[in-house]
């Protein structure tokens, strides 16, 4: 039986092909019609790793330009834009069919100490008090309309469990801010440090691009929207072992003119903040009134 996780790191574990240029796999994320945003940022942080030594990525921001085809693989054409005493800066372009799909800028940083605070981690229901995420799909699969329901039932590395009981298949208006508690579905303690962390921004992507649709009782199941993520930024604040509970804070201050923002806080269990997200989103009317 295949193992997701290993699928995953097989994933984001992209191939060398010449000096800063990789290959990456399309197919085997969230998505069969198209390949999962949180993918091509996670291979496009792992390209731009593979250039850097002794930094670790404080954060990252991407735009997504075209729909990713799961049936081909994916170029990463890394730029090694600066080379600072404290600083690294990388650009990576994303390409299928000779076209940009996606691109990202990234910065390093060496590890200093400074000045310290955080937010504390909101009270959240313990995780192992949730139903597991195969029992959530099981559930949803056996209402959603036919054609979506291999998606749903799609294997998964990411374990999630929502803290509260929002029916996305049903939704109705319902507060911005929410939060899920999400982890790899085992865990990888050789993982390297760079791995973690494109595990996490795998993960980041999702649940968040839904939660400016939930103030208006909408949901990417519904048919009645056009969505797509924009941009994705994430600002890493601590070191990651995604094998481990985390918690995803989330919440949309605001939507207009068809897209939504939407915000992350991602916490570990013991209330360590160790990563903050950020996301614009088109959310446009299939039948605008």
């Amino acid at each position: 039986m295949t193992d997701p996780v290993a699928t995953l790191l097989d994933l984001l574990d992209i191939e060398p092909l010449e000096l800063n240029l990789y290959r990456g796999k399309g197919s085997g994320g969230e998505t069969s019609k198209r390949i999962f945003g949180g993918q091509v940022v996670g291979q496009a942080l792992s390209a731009a790793y593979h250039t850097v030594e002794g930094r670790s990525c404080h954060s990252l921001h991407a735009y997504f330009m075209r729909p990713g085809d799961p049936s081909r693989p994916v170029i990463y054409e890394v730029d090694r834009a600066r080379d600072g005493g404290s600083f690294t800066t990388r650009r990576v372009i994303a390409i299928q069919n000779g076209k940009q799909i996606l691109n990202m800028a990234a910065s390093f940083h060496v590890d200093e100490p400074g000045l310290h605070h955080q937010h504390d981690m909101p009270t959240a229901t313990d995780p192992e008090t949730l139903p597991t995420r195969a029992e959530a799909k099981a559930k949803m699969a056996a209402r959603a309309p036919e054609d979506r329901r291999a998606d749903i039932l799609r294997p998964s590395p990411i374990e999630l469990r929502p803290t509260d009981d929002y029916d996305p298949l049903t939704p109705k208006p319902s507060p911005d801010g929410h939060s899920v508690w999400f982890r790899l579905t085992r865990p990888v303690p050789d993982a390297p440090a760079w791995m973690q962390h494109c595990l996490l921004t795998y993960a980041s992507d999702l649940h968040l691009m839904g939660t400016g649709l939930r103030p208006h009782g909408k949901s990417i199941f519904t048919g009645e929207m056009m969505i797509a993520s924009l941009d994705h930024a994430i600002w890493f604040h601590a070191p990651v072992d995604f094998g481990n509970w985390h918690l995803y804070v989330m919440d949309s201050p605001w939507t207009g003119a068809a897209r939504g923002v939407n915000r992350g806080l991602i916490y570990a269990a013991d209330g360590t903040l160790v990563a903050s997200t950020a996301q614009e989103g088109l959310m446009r009317p299939v039948n605008p009134g």
